[in-house]
């Protein structure tokens, strides 16, 4: 904790120092007035008009060019976007422009006070993308690389990857899970291509190498620019480390000015998307019963007759208990806070921009009064960060960022997800959640909480989820902190177009947990007074390693503690000569990381990889562009022979639009462009993070031992093989290539369409042909695994200003992304059907199932059933279970039986649209998101009723094969209450279309007038409602269907948002 405590002072110390450095540059630097130098004249018999420029967003614009149509009398606007001109009489018209935006024209007409909103210019060729160690024109990009706006990023939620599905052309992003703290999405640049253990794209911030927490973490406020690079030429200079695509994300720096204040402050409400449906306690005690009659109709039932009908009449809840688990535990719904707040601008030597947020997310767990802590999740997150940009001299630019993110998690002790699973697992009707002491006559100061014993050994009790959530909690605390520095230098004194630049960072993790509880003392029902309700009771463990406690006990979690140093040099070239434009990029990467918990002596060790990359390029006449990119890089995980690899690439581009033969139809096809792409992109990050090096072997030279001696009494320690040398393994090699289409219409539409092939070869496998007989103590593995991935990329942005107060503007993005497995090294099989070779990665395996058998007559003369053979003493299938097909027609259902079924369980399509407009002071913005070609599996189980205690769902309840309702097509089979192999097997049966269309974020804003601001000193505020994942739509309704086959764990949040925006100087 002092250790923390330091960094954190240290940290605050630095930022105040920057802040204040930057602010006394800029101290006596005067503001511009934005005052128009107007001849004398015009001045003498004008009307004054004045007014701010603003973007569709509400965000002034300083700047900004105000001119008199026709005339050289101009302005600019002033840092808060205001302007004021003298026009010559009322016919005048205004010209609004700067770079980056559409201009518009307005006549004066009788008004005296306009306001201008600009809109960005989707055709605009000049503009600027950020590419790999750099930036580029976008007219001259040979390379794939979607840019999105940091506004459709900003979403009612602490969690930035949860805005990336459907938003992102080229991205697979999915939600499974909506509780705090575990929410992240999963997400991948143009699917999966590799079956290796490195899926994940790279995430750069500021140019370093950080972890999807992190992005995570990220303020949508703070991001300055947003890219993701798709295709070979993008990611070359990258390296290994941009095999699967490359996140770049560029944070805000300041500009010149005084300072501006921006603040946003949001509060929501989260609940649940869906609940899942459970059945009452005493549909539960009924079914239960004849799960048990239906195998048996010897057998002994679970609840008497009795028992149910005293809880059907509600007599006594603690004589007949009926918990509802769920709405005893869950809230309903939780509210959560979220502010940011940031302080930019610069003078002549320094600009600087310092941003502090704060995000709380609560959980939906209820805490019991009586305890003195608090066992729901509150997770809160601090971000800290400071940008401050100083000219050392006209020629050199130094950059320091310091960035802090600090986490403090407080749970229950198992997570949020584990406990919603703990209430489907709980029997409802055994015992009451707690006893009252006053009823029992007991005086204790610990919960009388209600248990019964499992089985014949003490101490093995049936779950009370209540115990269990209340029992204790968890600290959680993660502190991360990145300090840069950042040099450049203008090199034109030796030759223009030429520059240098050095950063160093350097960046400390440290994460540690605390777990707090005390043991539960159980109770169950000795006697019951009918007359009086009294009753006695007997404590269950009093005694022995299981007896309760009433104090804190203690126990230490997971630790995490990393340190990463990284240095890039480059030399940076451009220049144009005439027609001809060139440039040229040169940059040397190192890093090195050290892990603080590692246990063994590999893993201690430093990790380093240092690489050398380049960019060259070529342009003509702004028409014709050529690229390439190369990547010369090493990796310690090889042996020396393989250690650097060299993957190049190539691109190029031609904007037809530009040909003079185009300009008769420019008008109407204001750009067309095609690109295309190839390239080679190698991976280092394969097989587990534990195999550092695979040309050394590790062996373990003290583990297990062997006993010997007449008693047994000698010992020696053994010797156990974990990985055998293989200097052989080397890069997985990706060959990338990618043909696109640019067009634009009218100035207002522009698509972008992409088809791109890709092809995996020396993915990192488990040799298959290796016979036992060697005698080998540990698994071989090598580089013969090939796979292959193809897909489309599209995009659209339309944007339409039908007048000064009304806009509209639409956007849409479609990703379809496949792959398949080209050579996988399995066991021989005999039927085809078996090998992986041409299906998905993500393709499953299973059973086709047919229907439920009509009766036990039909079940014992069709072919052997699942988990029955003449070794298995499982019990053989009947009426109402699972029919499969005997694939093979062997008359045995086995794994030769096992087929593809379905779609893969990684989405293949992922869309979302959306629609923007705006009318005066008020806008308006919706946008749907979805995924399709995906399937997922119902654990059946999980799911099996009365197993392990597990809950009745709602739907098997009402859809179920019984005696006296023999449907062969039920939701659920004959009921049991033992487990069944056949009927949980993966097969067709519960397998459903994951493919679903969502609401997935709706807002409605209103920003204050121009005058009200300025009576009130304010550049903006803007007022706004919003909300996210508001509707679903989807064949499947158990659950929410993002989460697939996580159906039972904490749920995805519907989320009802308000805050305002507000800014001044």
């Amino acid at each position: 904790m002092l250790y923390r405590n330091c960094i954190i002072r240290n940290a605050f110390g630095i930022i105040l120092c920057s802040v204040m450095m930057g602010s006394q540059a800029f101290a006596n630097v005067k503001e511009g007035s934005g005052k128009a130098m107007e001849p004398k004249e015009v001045q003498q018999q004008s009307i004054k008009i004045s007014g701010t420029v603003s973007d569709d967003r509400g965000e002034t614009i300083p700047g900004a060019t105000v001119m008199i149509k026709g005339t050289t009398v101009g302005t600019t606007t002033d840092l808060n976007g205001e302007y004021s001109i003298n026009v010559p009489n009322s016919k005048a018209v205004l010209e609004f422009r700067t770079i980056g935006y559409k201009p518009i024209e307005i006549t004066v007409g009788t008004k005296r006070i306009i306001n201008a909103v600009l809109y960005e210019d989707a055709q605009a060729l000049d503009e600027v993308t950020v590419v790999a160690f750099g930036k580029q024109k976008k007219e001259s990009l040979t390379s794939s690389i979607t840019t999105v706006k940091p506004a459709e990023l900003k979403v009612p939620a602490s969690n930035l990857t949860t805005a990336l599905a459907g938003s992102v052309a080229g991205m697979i992003a999915y939600q499974r899970s909506g509780e705090p703290g575990a929410d992240n999405a999963d997400f991948f640049v143009r699917g999966i291509t590799t079956f290796g253990t490195n899926t994940n794209p790279l995430i750069l911030i500021d140019g370093i190498e950080l972890t999807t927490t992190d992005l995570a973490r990220l303020q949508p406020d703070e991001i300055e620019s947003f890219s993701i690079m798709k295709d070979a030429t993008a990611t070359a200079l990258y390296g290994a480390r941009g095999a699967n695509g490359v996140i770049l994300v560029t944070t805000k720096s300041g500009k010149n000015g005084p300072a501006k204040i921006q603040l946003r402050v949001e509060n929501s409400i989260s609940m649940p998307t869906q609940t899942i449906e459970l059945a009452d306690p005493i549909t539960y005690m009924k079914l239960e019963n004849e799960a048990v009659l239906t195998r048996n109709p010897l057998g002994q039932l679970p609840y008497s007759q009795s028992k149910i009908d005293g809880t059907i009449a509600g007599n006594n809840p603690i004589l007949y208990p009926a918990n509802d688990w769920q709405s005893m535990l869950m809230k309903d719904f939780t509210m959560n806070q979220r502010v940011n707040l940031s302080v930019s601008g610069g003078g002549g030597v320094a600009r600087y921009y310092v941003a502090a947020s704060f995000n709380r997310d609560n959980g939906l767990l209820k805490v019991d009064k009586r305890n003195n802590f608090n066992n729901n999740i509150q997770d809160n997150v601090y971000n800290l960060r400071a940008n401050v940009n100083i000219d050392l001299s006209k020629t050199t630019e130094m950059i320091v960022r310091l960035n802090g993110n600090f986490e403090d998690y407080t749970g229950p002790l198992k997570s949020g997800s584990d406990t919603y699973k703990m209430i489907m697992h709980s029997n409802p009707v055994m015992f009451p959640a707690y006893y009252s002491a006053a009823d029992a006559n007991i005086t204790t100061s610990h919960i009388l909480f209600g248990g019964a014993v499992m089985d014949a050994q003490q101490g093995n009790f049936y779950t009370n989820p209540y115990a269990e959530t209340v029992r204790g909690y968890q600290d959680k605390t993660r502190s991360q902190i990145l300090a840069q520095l950042e040099l450049k230098q203008n090199l034109e004194f030796l030759t223009k177009g030429l520059s240098a630049r050095l950063m160093i960072n350097i960046a400390r993790l440290s994460q540690f947990a605390v777990k707090r509880s005390y043991t539960p003392f159980y109770y169950s029902m000795s006697t019951f007074d009918k007359a009086t309700g009294r009753y006695t009771l007997n404590c269950l463990n009093t005694d022995g390693d299981g007896r309760g406690t009433e104090y804190l006990g203690f126990s230490e979690g997971d630790k995490v503690m990393t340190s990463s140093n990284y240095m890039e040099a480059a030399v940076d070239y451009n220049r144009t000569f005439g027609k001809h434009g060139v440039s040229g990029l040169l940059v040397f990467q190192g890093r090195e990381e050290r892990e603080g918990q590692a246990n063994t002596l590999q893993l201690s060790l430093p990790s380093r990889n240092i690489g050398l990359s380049g960019r060259a390029t070529y342009s003509f006449d702004q028409r014709y562009f050529g690229e390439f990119n190369f990547g010369y890089n090493g990796s310690e995980r090889f042996d020396r022979k393989h250690r650097f690899g060299f993957f190049p690439s190539v691109g190029a581009a031609w904007v037809i639009s530009n040909e003079k033969f185009f300009e008769p139809v420019k008008n109407i096809v204001s750009n067309l462009k095609l690109r295309y792409s190839y390239g080679l992109v190698g991976n280092d990050q394969i097989g587990s993070s534990s195999d550092r090096f695979f040309y050394l072997s590790e062996v373990n030279m003290n583990t297990g031992g062997y006993t010997f001696g007449r008693d047994f009494k000698n010992k020696i320690s053994g010797v156990a093989v974990k990985r055998y040398a293989n200097p052989d393994i080397t890069w997985e090699v990706s060959r990338k290539q990618n043909f696109a289409l640019e067009f634009g219409l009218f100035d207002k539409l522009n698509v972008i369409a992409e088809y791109y092939t890709e092809y995996r070869d020396h993915i990192l496998m488990s040799r298959a042909d290796i016979p036992s007989t060697m005698g080998l103590a540990a698994e071989l593995r090598s580089n013969v695994g090939e796979a292959s991935g193809k897909g489309v990329d599209l995009s659209l942005e339309y944007q339409q200003v039908f007048h000064k107060d009304l806009w509209a503007s639409a956007r849409a993005n479609f990703t379809y992304a496949t792959s398949k497995y080209e050579v996988y090294e399995e066991s021989a099989y005999k039927e085809p059907w078996r090998y992986r070779v041409g299906n998905s990665l993500a393709q499953q395996y299973g059973y086709i199932a047919e229907r439920l058998f009509v009766s036990d007559e039909e079940a014992a003369n069709s072919p052997s059933q699942i988990g029955v053979s003449k070794t298995d003493k499982a019990e053989p299938a009947r009426g109402g279970d699972i029919k499969y097909l005997d694939v093979n027609n062997d008359g045995v259902i086995d794994e030769k039986d096992m087929v593809p079924i379905g779609n893969p369980t990684t989405p293949e399509i992922v869309y979302g649209f959306g629609v923007s407009a705006g009318y005066k002071n008020f806008d308006f913005s919706i946008f749907f998101q979805g995924s399709a070609n995906t399937s997922f599996w119902i654990d059946a189980g999980a799911t099996a009723p009365f197993q392990n205690n597990t809950q009745l769902l709602k739907v098997y309840a009402d859809s179920h094969w019984a005696e006296d309702n023999q449907d062969v097509y039920a939701v659920w089979p004959r009921l049991s209450r033992t487990k069944n192999v056949n009927n949980t097997v993966k097969s067709t049966w519960f397998m459903r279309d994951g493919a679903f269309m969502r609401l997935k974020q709706l807002e409605v804003g209103y920003s204050l007038p121009q005058k009200a601001l300025n009576k009130m000193h304010l550049s903006n505020l803007r007022f706004y409602v919003s909300g996210s994942n508001l509707l679903n739509f989807s064949k499947f309704k158990l659950w929410d269907v993002e989460m697939g086959g996580n159906g039972l764990g904490y749920p995805l949040q519907r989320v009802f948002n308000i805050g305002f925006n507000l800014s001044f100087n």
